[in-house]
């Protein structure tokens, strides 16, 4: 195994958070999808959290959090994607109400 510095680390961290946020709102959907009969496409919320794991393995590999313009844009397509699909979820949820 080679050396594992800081920053390596602090970008793992980062993607566990994002994983565990994404998969709760993944579960969320889920539940309403069974639970009210209607479709709320909840397998599309693995989209964000593939684009996460790029850009964090993207930074890891390069030893850095910020900087690198290819996983800055993993991760801002991982958390634009996140915000309209809980955003398109909350609407679907809360429509009539």
């Amino acid at each position: 195994m080679g050396n594992v510095n800081v920053t390596q680390v602090l970008a793992l961290y980062i993607w566990v958070l994002l994983a565990f946020l994404t998969a709760i709102v993944f579960l969320i959907a889920r539940f309403y999808e069974k639970s009210s009969g209607e479709a709320t496409r909840y397998q599309l919320f693995l989209v964000p959290l593939a684009l996460f794991l790029g850009g964090t393995l993207r930074y890891a590999s390069l030893g850095q959090i910020l900087g690198d313009t290819l996983g800055g844009l993993l991760w801002f397509l991982g958390g634009a994607t996140q915000i309209f699909l809980c955003v398109s979820l909350y609407r679907q949820m809360t429509k009539g109400r």
